[in-house]
């Protein structure tokens, strides 16, 4: 039987720490508490974390600058990441989940709505990891290039130039689906089920999906905005890489 999924719970208020350790315990989980971004980043040194629950406003490092300090470290880049706070402006949400959150919850929330997200989420990411491993096992190590971009899916690892890219687990799957087709329209339905081991007819679902990794992308290859490795999208169609 596999250990039960160690959850960190990130927020100032000890009253609402302490409901949602109540929450996820009962329900089997194993739960790590800190009261501030920093406190969590040394929470994540001492063991491993399975899913991360994060308030936004918070002493020291607040929840944007947690998430960008997770995202920056390969170790724990594949964590998925919940905002779970009263900023409820939807330039909050759009914000957060353009930051690379893989979901954004707004207090008060429903224990039962917590509950399946965190399912969900846990249950996603095991997905991905099993698909990437078996991808990766069943490819010949090799390298991708598409123009200054260098995958090597043996490893896990890419490269903008000789900067090493700090990608989560679902922008490395975009990333080197995209560049493997390089020069293919990919509509965002396929995508989805590389990166979220989803199956979707429904397009508009997908792309809200996809957006966020795709915005990610972007940022994180921004000097070759222009050129080949470029992310385009082709409307009402999908995306495309750019290959020249």
């Amino acid at each position: 039987m596999s250990a039960p999924a160690r959850i960190l719970v990130v927020d100032d208020q000890v009253d609402h720490l302490n409901a949602v350790e109540m929450l996820l315990t009962g329900y089997g989980y194993q739960v790590a508490l800190c009261t501030s971004g920093a406190q969590a980043l040394a929470c994540l040194e001492s063991g491993p974390v399975d899913l991360i629950l994060a308030d936004v406003a918070m002493p020291q490092l607040n929840g944007y600058q947690l998430l960008e300090a997770v995202r920056r470290q390969p170790r724990w880049a594949h964590i998925p990441f919940v905002f779970l706070t009263a900023r409820a402006l939807d330039s909050d949400v759009r914000y957060g989940k353009a930051l690379g959150a893989d979901d954004y919850l707004t207090k008060p929330v429903q224990p039962e709505d917590l509950l399946a997200v965190v399912e969900g989420k846990l249950r996603r990411h095991d997905q991905l990891l099993q698909a990437t491993a078996m991808a990766a096992t069943a490819a010949p190590a090799g390298e991708i290039r598409v123009g200054p971009i260098r995958i090597d899916t043996g490893r896990h690892r890419a490269w903008l130039e000789a900067e090493p890219l700090l990608l989560s687990v679902k922008e490395f799957a975009l990333l080197a689906e995209l560049a493997s087709r390089a020069g293919e329209v990919l509509p965002a339905t396929a995508l989805v089920l590389v990166t979220h081991g989803l199956r979707t007819d429904d397009a508009e679902e997908a792309r809200e999906l996809i957006r966020p990794l795709i915005r990610a992308l972007r940022h994180k290859l921004g000097a070759v905005a222009d050129g080949p490795g470029a992310i385009e999208t082709v409307r009402g169609l999908g995306y495309r890489m750019r290959e020249a």
